[in-house]
């Protein structure tokens, strides 16, 4: 229960034009004000680093208060804050409409921002950021090979965490020269079933990660759709849904990307298309972020109603009647991880709703696993991320179960590598929800 505050959270638009966003005294001001009310709440403590570091600042101060804090430590803070906004929605009794007007996550961006404008973003953390610019270079047919096995090399990372502080220890993701966009198959001719709650025809973004990392997830989502009679066509002229820009702070560039992306999201919402995208963030982005951050542009609000996640359209399938469940394969134990970017929808447990439904035994945490896209691939967050995860690694493995799984593919890996460096993995392999969904369906 919130204290003080019963009513659903409510999220104000970000007013990121007006100049006084840009304001770093005014912004100060306002941490200074976020920070006093967190420090006699200390609710949080437990979600992110951010909190501890905050109550750890207070702390050393000496006089129990936040103005006993330089400023300049400010950034500290802010740099430990990674946005998943499970602090928002899930635990501060301040949040608007409580008058105290407490944003945790989105006071963080604007302080992003203001760094971002100053200059005092790395280059590691632009080119890290630069998702769609770093997979088409990384998996071209030439070059994907020796990239793959490069980041498998001790010395090229050791290398590469000098030069551009990657972490040598944390496990990348391969890259993939047959990209997803460029290799979906084309659906059947199946007609179109709308449902009471669902759109009967799906539009599939399928993001940066799946296009040129694990296209296989994307693939297995149109194999699900094309098993259920769901007619689909795959989104043309796509760039990154603006995600990790938006936790750089780097706003110009979330609006270039929203500029490419939105009229083509648009145009199809209009058609009547459901729009699934098979990575957390990315729906994330459409359903919540660019609706605030362009208030104005009812195209994003239009993009917002027209989004699911694929297991909350699938649930809603089957709610309307129109599922397959003719389950052939059983999963056995499934130990899965909501991400927070899902967990922050607040559209349930939909991901363990459909795997229970195929009869799997799962065992579900919600709790962040400590990855967050790129924040724990750097080298001064790896340790820290590797802790904050081992919680969840503990209890995933608790089950001693068959598969390990998570909507967010990172966190799965990182999951993974947590459990193995732990000796707690056992026989587990790791999947993908969507192709655990597949596989129990007997599909090829």
């Amino acid at each position: 229960m919130r204290e003080g505050n019963l009513e659903a959270p409510t999220r104000h638009p970000i007013d990121w034009k007006n100049p006084s966003f840009h304001d770093a005294q005014a912004c100060e001001r306002e941490l200074e004000r976020i920070f006093d009310i967190c420090h006699g709440c200390r609710r949080c403590v437990s979600l992110c680093n951010a909190f501890p570091t905050l109550f750890d600042l207070i702390d050393a101060a000496g006089d129990a208060e936040v103005a006993g804090v330089a400023r300049a430590d400010y950034h500290k803070v802010v740099d430990q804050c990674y946005l998943c906004d499970v602090c928002y929605m899930t635990k501060c009794p301040y949040v608007p409409p409580h008058p105290w007007n407490v944003d945790f996550p989105h006071t963080m961006l604007r302080a992003k921002a203001i760094q971002y404008k100053q200059g005092r973003t790395t280059f590691r953390d632009k080119l890290l950021t630069s998702t769609e610019l770093v997979g088409t270079l990384a998996s071209i047919p030439v070059v994907v090979k020796a990239v793959n096995a490069a980041n498998k090399n001790p010395a090229f990372r050791a290398g590469l965490e000098k030069a551009l502080g990657v972490k040598k220890e944390r496990e990348l993701p391969d890259y993939d020269s047959a990209h997803f966009r460029a290799h979906a198959v084309p659906s059947s001719n199946h007609p179109v079933r709308d449902g009471q709650r669902t759109p009967g025809k799906v539009a599939v973004f399928s993001t940066c990660y799946v296009n040129y990392n694990e296209p296989g997830i994307g693939h297995d989502l149109l194999k699900l759709l094309d098993h259920n009679e769901v007619p689909y066509v795959i989104v043309k002229g796509e760039t990154c849904c603006g995600m990790p820009k938006l936790e750089l702070g780097d706003l110009d560039t979330v609006e270039k990307q929203k500029e490419q992306n939105i009229p083509l999201l648009h145009d199809l919402a209009q058609q009547g298309y459901a729009i699934l995208t098979p990575v957390p963030s990315c729906t994330l982005m459409f359903k919540s972020e660019l609706p605030l951050l362009f208030a104005a542009d009812p195209r994003c609000k239009a993009v917002a109603e027209a989004m699911f996640e694929p297991f909350e359209y699938f649930v809603q399938r089957h709610k309307d009647g129109l599922l397959n469940t003719d389950f052939k394969h059983p999963l056995g134990k499934v130990a899965y991880h909501i991400p927070c970017h899902s967990r922050v929808q607040n559209i349930g447990r939909k991901t363990e709703e459909m795997l229970k439904l195929t009869g799997a035994e799962v065992t579900t945490v919600e709790r962040c696993s400590g990855h967050d896209g790129t924040w724990g691939v750097k080298k001064e967050y790896f340790d820290l991320s590797m802790k904050i995860g081992r919680p969840v690694f503990r209890a995933m493995a608790q089950a001693a179960p068959d598969y390990i799984s998570s909507d967010c593919a990172i966190a799965g890996r990182h999951i993974q590598q947590g459990m193995r460096e732990a000796g707690s993995a056992g026989h587990a392999e790791k999947r993908h929800p969507l192709t655990l969904l597949r596989i129990a369906y007997g599909l090829e």
